[in-house]
């Protein structure tokens, strides 16, 4: 086996685990996405409630 051969195979072995590796991350963001909407999910009723609380706080002001 020559020297580029050599190459050619730890460039595709490389290659290879790149792939891999990039496939196990997409896996991982996918996961802290759904974790981040649960968390959004369970906190929005309070949140909304102090948003609409704070434009009408708002518009009181604004609106003398």
């Amino acid at each position: 086996m020559g020297i580029s051969d050599q190459f050619k195979d730890k460039a595709q072995e490389l290659a290879d685990q790149a792939k891999q590796k990039a496939g196990q991350g997409k896996g991982e963001a996918k996961d802290r996405t759904s974790r981040a909407r649960d968390q959004r999910s369970d906190s929005s009723p309070g949140m909304k409630d102090r948003a609409q609380d704070a434009k009408d706080q708002a518009r009181e002001r604004f609106d003398r």
